[in-house]
Order: C-alpha cells, then structure tokens, then sequence
C-alpha cells in the first residue's frame, strides 16, 4: 500500500507519465452508433496529447460527430483519466507541435497510402489516483488548469 500523494505529486507522476508512456484507450461516442473504445499510440507535447488514426475510421467519424473524448491510461491500480475535445487535424496540415508523433514513434502517418488524421487533444479535466486513500482529490486538473 502506498501512501497518499498530495495534489503537487499527483501531478508530477501524470506529467511524468504522459511523457514517458505510449499507450492509452481513447473513447468517442456518435450519436447514432453509441461509443466506441480504441487503444492508440499518444505523444505529449506538454499541452495536449496527439494520436493518430485513419480517417475513416468509427473514431475519426465519432470525432466528427461529437468531439468530446475520455481517454485513460492503461494501468487501473495507477489510475489517469482525462477529458478533452478532440481536434482532428489531416497530416499535411498540421500545426507543428504535431511532430511529437511521429518524432517518438518514428512513424509518419503522412506516408500511409490511405488517409489519416491527427487527433489533438488539450486536457480539461484530469483524474488521477492510486487506489481508495486517493480517490478524495482525484481531480487535478479542472477547466484546462492543474489543480494542486
């Protein structure tokens, strides 16, 4: 059992997180075909996180519909929940902080024969704990700002 983190830690172990780790579940929900759920490589430019995806794909036209995102780190004993708008940006008109992607995964969508898309998405709400004596100040980032 670990003992609590105050706020301050809380955010340091995401931030660390966010720029170290690679694989995160990206849920999108439509209106008409209900949600949707999809593991995704993720870049952290120090502000949002970039994934990417084929532009055809039910994420990308989820997005479309509803631009509102969760998405999640994969470990549930550490636990980092985040809530955004996602952005949908084609390769080829990218802004260039997009270059966090394919600079970690060495990877350039812009070089797939089919289409793809960037997806950007600046944080507004995130949740982060480590089990039940964590779960009181779980929020540490509120309306885009770090809380702690």
């Amino acid at each position: 059992m670990h003992a609590p983190r105050d706020p301050a830690q809380r955010i340091r172990a995401t931030l660390t997180r966010l720029d170290t780790e690679r694989d995160l579940w990206l849920s999108t929900s439509h209106p008409t075909h209900g949600p949707h759920q999809v593991p995704l490589w993720f870049a952290w430019d120090g502000a949002a996180l970039w994934l990417s995806t084929s532009a055809t794909s039910p994420t990308a036209r989820n997005i479309r519909e509803e631009p509102r995102v969760r998405l999640s780190l994969p470990d549930t004993v550490d636990v980092v929940l985040l809530q955004g708008v996602a952005e949908l940006h084609p390769p080829t008109d990218a802004p260039p902080e997009a270059a966090v992607f394919p600079t970690k995964f060495g990877w350039d969508p812009s070089t797939e024969k089919a289409p793809y898309v960037y997806l950007r998405v600046e944080p507004k709400t995130v949740r982060a704990w480590r089990g039940v004596p964590e779960l009181r100040g779980r929020v540490v980032m509120r309306e885009g700002v770090w809380v702690g």
